[in-house]
C-alpha cells in the first residue's frame, strides 16, 4: 500500500473511493458539504430520512453519487464532535473508514478526514494514525490455516494507493504511520504464532533476516551453553527445563554520526511458552501463554519501524528468550540460584520467571553493551492485568526524565501506560532467608514487587521497566490476539529522542 496526499477537491478527484465526515447533528466537513452542494443535498436528505446517523465510526457506501468524479462515497460518523472529539475516537473513526474501505474492494481512495476536530492533536497525527489504521484494517493472521484467506478469491486486501486529502505537507506523517504499523504486523504476527513454531530459536532467526533484509542492524546471538558457561545462572534456570535451548538475542542499529555514542535500549521479555514450570498454572486458557514473548515481539515489531524510519542515534534492541517447562532438570521451588551479577535468588515460584531471564539479560547489558538507557518490556505479572486492565501498561522508573520521555511517547501514540510504584519500602517484602533475594514478594503489590526485584540489578543505570501483561493480548473468541502494543509507543519513545 502506498501513501500519498492530495489537495484535489472530494467532487473532482477520480480515486475509487472517497471517504468523508458527518456528526451526529448533521454537520457535514467541508469535503462532504462540497458533494452535497453538487448533489443537490443529497447527504443532507440521507441524514434526515435517519439512513445515517453520524455516530462515531459509523459507515454508509453510497454508489455514483450525483456531482463527483469517483465512482463510490463512504460516510463515515464523527460523533459529537463540540470542541474536538477524543483521540481515541479519531482512530475509532480512521479504523471504520479503512475497514468500509477494504469491504468496498476498492484499489484506490482519499481520505477526507483533515476538518476532523480532535482534542490536542493536529493534522500531522491525524494523518500518522490513518496510515496505522488503514494498514490496521488489512491485517490478518492466517499462516497457520490450511487454505489462507489470503489467497481466497472473496478477499479484498488489494487496496493499492490512499490519499490524506488536505495539507500536502504530511507525507512525513503518513510514512510514519506506515511504518509503526508495519512494526505492529510484524509484533502481531509472531505473538499470534504457534509455540511449536516461534521458540527462541525462531525468533533469533527473524532478527537475523531483519538484519539481512534491511543491512542497517547488526545481530548478536548468545546461545544457553555460553550463557551457562558465563554464569547467568537465574536465565538458565528458567531455560534449562525445555529442549528448546534459550537466548539472548541482540540487534544493533547504528544511526549517530557518533558510532561511539551511547545507545538507547528496548529489551524485551521472551518466553515463548509458559507453562508456570514446577508452579504449573491451571490449563484453562493455558494456551495464550504463548503470548508471553508479546515484549520481545514489540521489541523485533519497534526494530522493523526503526529501520523504515532510520533515525539519528544509536538503538539496541534485545531479547531475553527462553521456554518455561516442568521437567526432570526443571528449577523447583526453593531452589537457590546465582544471576549473573553475583547476587542469589530463592526461587519459591517458578511461575515467575520473567524476572529471572530478566535480571540476567539487564546485568550483561550494563556491564556490556553500556547503554544510555534501558527500557524493559515484558508480560510480567497478573497483578499488573488485575490493576490496569488492558487499558494502560504498567509504567515503573525512579528515573523522572525518563518517565516523562515515556508518558510524552505514550501520549503521541494513544498508547497509554500508567505510572506505578517503585518505592524502598516495597523492597523488604522481596527479603529471604535463604539467598540475597526471593523471586517473589507474596500477594501483596504484585506488580511492584517485580519491578523491585529488577531494580536490583539496575543501580546507577538509566532505566524504566513496562509490564504489558494487560495490553499486549486480547483474550476469547474472535477478539483474541496479539494488539501489537506498546510498538507505537517504543518507537516515538526512540524517535523523540
Amino acid at each position: 500500500m502506498q501513501f500519498s496526499t492530495t489537495q484535489e477537491t472530494a467532487c473532482e478527484l477520480s480515486a475509487s473511493c472517497i471517504v468523508v465526515s458527518i456528526d451526529d447533528k448533521g454537520q457535514l466537513s467541508s469535503a462532504a458539504e462540497s458533494i452535497n452542494n453538487a448533489a443537490e443535498q443529497y447527504l443532507t436528505d440521507i441524514f434526515d430520512s435517519g439512513d445515517f446517523d453520524g455516530k462515531t465510526g459509523e459507515t454508509l457506501m453510497l454508489i455514483k453519487v450525483p456531482g463527483m468524479t469517483a465512482q463510490r462515497l463512504i460516510l463515515v460518523g464523527s460523533g459529537k464532535t463540540g470542541d474536538g472529539i477524543t483521540a481515541k475516537n479519531f482512530i475509532k473513526i480512521a479504523e471504520s473508514a479503512a475497514t468500509a474501505i477494504k469491504k468496498s474492494g476498492a484499489l484506490q481512495a482519499a481520505l477526507y478526514l483533515q476538518d476532523i476536530p480532535v482534542a490536542g492533536k493536529d493534522n500531522a497525527w491525524k494523518a500518522e494514525q490513518a496510515a496505522i489504521a488503514c494498514e490496521n484494517a488489512l491485517y490478518l493472521f492466517d499462516q497457520t490455516k490450511s487454505k489462507p484467506e489470503h489467497e481466497a478469491e472473496d478477499y479484498s486486501d488489494s487496496i493499492e494507493n490512499i490519499l490524506w486529502a488536505g495539507d500536502t505537507n504530511l507525507q512525513a506523517s503518513l510514512e510514519k504511520g506506515q511504518a509503526i504499523a508495519h512494526g505492529i504486523s510484524v509484533a502481531k504476527d509472531l505473538g499470534n504464532m504457534p509455540p511449536n513454531i516461534c521458540t527462541p530459536t525462531y525468533l533469533a532467526e527473524q532478527a537475523e533476516a531483519l538484519a539481512e533484509e534491511t543491512g542497517l542492524i547488526e545481530t548478536i546471538i548468545i546461545d544457553e551453553a555460553e550463557l551457562d558457561a558465563m554464569g547467568a545462572g537465574a536465565f538458565v534456570s528458567v531455560s534449562k527445563g525445555s529442549s528448546e535451548p534459550g537466548k539472548f538475542i541482540i540487534m544493533k542499529y547504528q544511526g549517530a554520526e557518533d558510532p561511539n555514542e551511547a545507545p538507547h535500549m528496548i529489551l524485551g521479555k521472551g518466553i515463548t511458552f509458559d507453562t508456570g514450570g514446577i508452579s504449573l498454572k491451571p490449563g484453562a486458557g493455558m494456551d495464550e501463554m504463548k503470548y508471553d514473548m508479546c515484549g520481545a515481539a514489540s521489541v523485533l515489531g519497534a526494530m522493523t519501524a526503526l529501520t523504515e524510519l532510520k533515525p539519528k542515534i544509536n538503538i539496541i534492541g534485545m531479547i531475553t528468550s527462553a521456554e518455561n517447562m516442568p521437567a526432570g532438570n526443571a528449577s523447583k521451588p526453593g531452589d537457590v540460584v546465582t544471576t549473573l551479577s553475583g547476587k542469589t535468588v530463592e526461587i519459591l515460584n517458578t511461575d515467575a520467571e520473567g524476572r529471572l531471564v530478566l535480571c540476567d539479560a539487564l546485568t550483561y547489558a550494563i556491564d556490556n553493551l553500556k547503554p544510555a538507557s534501558i527500557v524493559d518490556i515484558a508480560t510480567l505479572t497478573g497483578a499488573c492485568m488485575m490493576a490496569l486492565g488492558n487499558v494502560n501498561s504498567g509504567l515503573f522508573t525512579e528515573d523522572e526524565t525518563l518517565a516523562a520521555e515515556l508518558q510524552k511517547a505514550a501520549m503521541d501514540a494513544h498508547d497509554k501506560v500508567w505510572r506505578l510504584p517503585l518505592e524502598d519500602d516495597y523492597q523488604e517484602l522481596l527479603d529471604s532467608n535463604f539467598a540475597d533475594i526471593a523471586n517473589i514478594g507474596g500477594r501483596l503489590a504484585g506488580a511492584t514487587t517485580a519491578a523491585c526485584f529488577l531494580a536490583r540489578f539496575t543501580e546507577g543505570q538509566s532505566w524504566a521497566h513496562l509490564d504489558i501483561a494487560g495490553t499486549a493480548w486480547n483474550s476469547g473468541g474472535k477478539a483474541k490476539g496479539s494488539t501489537g502494543r506498546p510498538v507505537p509507543l517504543l518507537v516515538n519513545y526512540l524517535l523523540n529522542k
